[in-house]
């Protein structure tokens, strides 16, 4: 709320310096998003409080597009004063949570070479063979091939001269932190240090990849023993998190291979796991405790967005309650600090900042403003929720995002946006690839439906997808571009579909049942030919629970056939551009390679974007650059 106030200030102060005859409209001309502007936005990154809660710490990346990268400032917030001030990179280490609560030891995270698998490992006369030697699956993972190396967990004595660092993971062929995501998260000290809890999923090879069972592992630093704490639990067990008094919390997914299950709060009291959100239909994103151990606070989709809960975890009947509504997304919560609960908070026309909430004024209250005046000179869009009937007479909330200077009275070029995942929300988020600022800006309204799959809605609504990609949920798509063009604003012959990874898919599958729908495709890395996907594809575990199975199981044979885009290909008549990045082993560039090649020989309009250093996502500035400009100069001369 706080940026439109601060633009109504701004408006009401320039005002008053010229005579009424003198505000013409170019006085308030505010520019429309641009993918030169956006690369201009700085993005806020937390890393924690002070061990005494006063000093905030956090980063800003600003890109830099002439160096191809990110220049990074560090910054210190003092919660008693408001003030703050520029702070050295050193200064982090202030906030270290790797160092033992006694400060006798730290831990270190770092790759230990586990296993041979480079030629030069096997044969040490030929260091210069560039062969790499598997027997089993794992040989890949997400945009990096196995060379034999694992994350582990070192100790390290700082207080004493010890001979060595201490690995607590035994040499072992398993992972902490866990790859490609995990970080810190992934371990933490008992309150009195004198053991380190981490997560790990302790299987290896072919059987990693078809498995989600991650546990989390309590190594006692005097016996030098390691217990298993959730053995029992065959699904993800992650995030442990200690309270000042010593109990332990974690989230945990029950199904093992089912990477969007349910996420739930775990506490564990003496031997007793207990689940504080069993009876709640939603799932956790993340959580932190409050300083009296007698409440969790954490963040969960919601209807559209994301919004802070809390549980009791005081021994009472858990009752989880939801703290925050609004058009916005909680994305983080970074700790609770004298009734204040600190977190990122972002919205459709907003980049993330920090915000505080302050739990007995039910208040917010902001910290940063590293894009304030940034946003001062940007339109902003008009967003709108939207409610439409499914073919099964299920209610659907659609995001519905229109151009700065909507006028109900022209007709407009729509895209529908089809959100990857499959199973992850649709909400106030911000992205700097798929950002709809950035659309609307360029003169066309989006429509974004919650359809099937995603959370916030349910999880009966969330879990609908899985077995069923080519089913319910593509017509909740068709349901809602169905709906918004018979508005007399949108141009029903100038309709594109475009998204990315599941929604990458979502579009080559409508390509081939639109029925003329659209004008226009843009595809990236989809899943095109799901039998290869299967057979290239690096997490197993995703596959076999999405699609039931490998494609030479005859029960999975509609996943197969009806819901294989590669199927409807005969069906193929509309220009469509499809993206890849070579290093993107998830969806992997056969399936952008057979897609384009059947375009071409088609006749088919079409383009391909290559990216041979990105993996899933796009991470360089001027490869971003290039995306957007690719992007909408496809859309310029397909839809307008």
């Amino acid at each position: 709320m706080f940026k439109y106030l601060t633009l109504l200030s701004f408006v009401l102060s320039i005002s008053s310096c010229f005579t009424q005859s003198n505000l013409t409209t170019q006085s308030f001309t505010k520019k429309a998003m641009t993918p030169e502007l956006l690369w201009q936005v700085k993005r806020i990154a937390p890393l924690g409080f002070s061990s005494d809660g006063q000093k905030l710490y956090y980063k800003v990346n600003t890109p830099n597009m002439g160096n191809n990268d990110f220049d990074t400032k560090y910054y210190e917030f003092d919660t008693k004063t408001m003030l703050t001030r520029e702070a050295s990179k050193e200064q982090m280490l202030q906030k270290n949570k790797l160092i033992s609560p006694t400060g006798n030891y730290q831990i270190e995270l770092k790759e230990a070479k586990i296993e041979k698998v480079n030629g030069s490992d096997f044969y040490p006369d030929l260091q210069l063979t560039s062969a790499k030697v598997y027997r089993a699956l794992d040989y890949r993972h997400w945009d990096t091939w196995n060379e034999g190396n694992y994350n582990h967990v070192f100790l390290k004595d700082i207080k004493n001269s010890s001979p060595a660092e201490k690995d607590i993971m035994d040499g072992q062929p398993f992972n902490c932190p866990q790859k490609p995501f995990g970080g810190e998260e992934d371990v933490t000290w008992s309150p009195d240090g004198s053991k380190i809890v981490y997560v790990s999923k302790k299987l290896s090879g072919t059987s990693s990849v078809v498995s989600t069972n991650t546990d989390l592992y309590s190594y006692d630093l005097a016996s030098g023993k390691t217990e298993d704490l959730t053995s029992e639990n065959k699904g993800y067990d992650t995030h442990p998190e200690f309270s000042k008094q010593g109990m332990l919390a974690y989230q945990s997914m029950k199904r093992d291979g089912y990477e969007a299950d349910k996420n739930d709060i775990i506490i564990l009291k003496g031997k007793q796991h207990i689940n504080l959100t069993q009876g709640w239909d939603g799932t956790v994103d993340e959580f932190e405790w409050s300083a009296d151990g007698k409440t969790i606070y954490f963040v969960a989709p919601i209807n559209g967005t994301q919004q802070l809960f809390s549980v009791n975890a005081d021994g009472m009947t858990p009752k989880v309650q939801q703290l925050t509504t609004g058009e916005w997304d909680v994305q983080s919560i970074i700790d609770i600090v004298n009734n204040q609960v600190y977190v990122t908070k972002t919205d459709m026309n907003h980049a993330a900042e920090i915000f505080s909430y302050d739990l007995t004024k039910k208040t917010w209250t902001p910290i940063t403003h590293v894009n304030d005046t940034f946003y001062e000179g940007i339109a902003m869009s008009k967003i709108e929720r939207r409610y439409v009937t499914t073919t099964d007479g299920k209610q659907m909330l659609v995001w519905m995002i229109y151009p700065p200077d909507f006028d109900k009275n022209k007709k407009y070029p729509t895209l529908l946006y089809c959100q990857g995942g499959p199973q992850s929300a649709l909400s106030q988020f911000y992205s700097f690839r798929w950002n709809f600022q950035l659309m609307a800006g360029q003169g066309y309204i989006i429509v974004a439906p919650n359809r099937r799959g995603m959370p916030g809605h349910g999880t009966e609504w969330n879990e609908q997808i899985s077995g069923d990609w080519g089913g319910q949920n593509i017509q909740d798509y068709l349901s809602a571009i169905d709906d918004v063009a018979k508005e007399p604003y949108v141009d029903s012959n100038r309709l594109g579909a475009i998204g990315a990874s599941y929604g990458g898919y979502s579009v080559y599958y409508l390509a081939g049942i639109h029925n003329g729908r659209f004008k226009s495709f843009i595809a990236h890395d989809g899943a095109f030919n799901l039998e290869s996907m299967y057979g290239s594809t690096e997490e197993i575990f995703f596959v076999n629970f999405d699609y039931k199975g490998p494609y030479w199981d005859k029960s999975t044979s509609k996943t197969y056939t009806q819901f294989n885009p590669m199927r409807h290909v005969d069906k193929w008549n509309t220009p469509i551009y499809i993206i890849q990045g070579d290093k993107d082993f998830r969806i992997p560039t056969n399936q952008a390679l057979e897609a384009f090649t059947a375009a071409q020989l088609k006749g088919i309009k079409s383009k391909l974007l290559f990216f041979p250093d990105e993996n899933h996502w796009v991470m360089k500035p001027q490869n971003g650059l290039v995306w957007q400009r690719e992007f909408y100069s496809w859309l310029d001369e397909t839809l307008k």
